[in-house]
């Protein structure tokens, strides 16, 4: 998937670090409890960093020790699976299906191969994910309709394109309390659009080569996959807005037992990810397989 939105390490104490590995390895088991093996290769630090948020001020992580498929000789520290942690899960089964299916569509039939056959691994686990948290997948398959509208026709604008699919990572919230609900969907919401422009900058050479739609492209008249430097000051201050506002957001929320964790990644982790995808060091393959290691 994307996995931009981690947590700058060399500034997590190591207390915090091990704090985090617990919760991303939480994922990955409630990923194969709810949905089997083939759901582990969607984990990523992004659906970490939404069951965290998701996780409610009163409850705190009670851990326990397993082995798995990353460490099958020693015990590894995770915690005990909590509905924040299935949602999470659930949310990132369903966005990983309707990707799949967008690409398919984008894509000729040979070079959408990948993601058929992976479509017919994921099929099973996003049954059920979307029979269990229909509203997210609701959610998902209006906006990607509209975002796939916008990108066929060329004539959607960056923020229409970035609003589309904030408006998915928006819906990954359901809460009772009106002032949380607020405060998480704003955060969410421009945790969503940072996604989609890094994911559209990040594309740039490829969509430029294969001659297809990209939004920063388009509205920068960019030729070149490397954009100048005034490009990229726009970009940053666009992007800088989003992290603001999900910062201004996140102060609303009460803390819970991840909040040193979150605060990381929203105030030094996204800064940091957008300085290296707007300076090209960010390798997505890299960091997939990082991300899985």
């Amino acid at each position: 998937m994307f996995g931009y939105i981690r947590p700058l390490k060399d500034e997590l104490k190591v207390r915090e670090f091990e704090q985090f590995k617990t919760c991303y390895c939480a994922l990955c088991h409630t990923l194969k409890d709810d949905y089997g093996a083939a759901a582990q290769s969607i984990l990523n630090y992004d659906f970490t960093f939404l069951a965290m948020l998701l996780w409610p001020p009163q409850d705190q992580p009670v851990h326990t020790c397993a082995r798995c498929v990353a460490s099958p000789f020693a015990k590894k520290t995770y915690c005990q699976t909590t509905p924040a942690l299935h949602r999470a899960a659930g949310c990132s089964v369903i966005l990983a299906w309707w990707k799949l299916r967008d690409g398919i569509r984008d894509e000729s039939f040979f070079e959408s191969l990948k993601d058929r056959f992976a479509c017919l691994f994921l099929r099973r686990a996003y049954k059920k994910a979307a029979a269990r948290f229909s509203d997210f997948d609701a959610a998902v398959q209006s906006n990607i309709d509209a975002l796939t509208a916008l990108e066929s026709n060329g004539t959607g604008s960056l923020d229409q394109c970035a609003d589309k699919f904030a408006q998915i990572t928006a819906a990954a919230s359901v809460e009772s309390d009106e002032q949380r609900r607020r405060a998480l969907h704003e955060l969410l919401y421009h945790t969503g659009r940072l996604i989609y422009i890094l994911d559209a900058v990040d594309d740039l050479a490829d969509d430029l080569k294969a001659e297809r739609f990209n939004p920063v492209a388009m509205r920068y008249a960019l030729t070149s996959p490397t954009p100048d430097e005034e490009t990229t000051s726009a970009l940053r201050t666009t992007l800088t807005h989003s992290v603001n506002m999900a910062g201004a957001a996140f102060e609303l929320l009460d803390e819970n037992g991840w909040t040193p964790i979150t605060r990381n990644i929203i105030y030094l982790g996204m800064p940091e990810v957008i300085a290296r995808v707007l300076a090209g060091t960010w390798n997505k393959k890299i960091e997939t397989r990082r991300q899985r290691n």
